[in-house]
């Protein structure tokens, strides 16, 4: 579930949203005026984000050329290459 948490307390209480940031490895939505206003997360949890995110943009890629009938390259193809200096 998420962590809702009002302005002040990321003034107030920037430890405890640190710690829950750290503990639960989840953003903490932060509201201003009862909005929706930011999002805060630990660091190695947006490092995680970016990477999936690498991960997925790859994966777009691929897809776009095995439909425009790009095969790649053979297995042994890649190995001979991986050897060659």
């Amino acid at each position: 579930m998420a962590t809702i948490r009002p302005i002040s307390d990321l003034r107030n209480h920037a430890d405890q949203i640190s710690s829950i940031c750290h503990d639960s490895g989840e953003p903490v939505y932060i509201t201003k005026n009862g909005r929706e206003d930011l999002v805060v997360m630990s660091a190695a949890a947006y490092e995680r984000q970016q990477a999936r995110l690498d991960l997925y943009e790859k994966l777009d890629e691929a897809e776009a050329d095995a439909s425009r009938g790009d095969k790649g390259i053979s297995h042994s193809e890649m190995m001979r290459a991986l050897r060659t200096p």
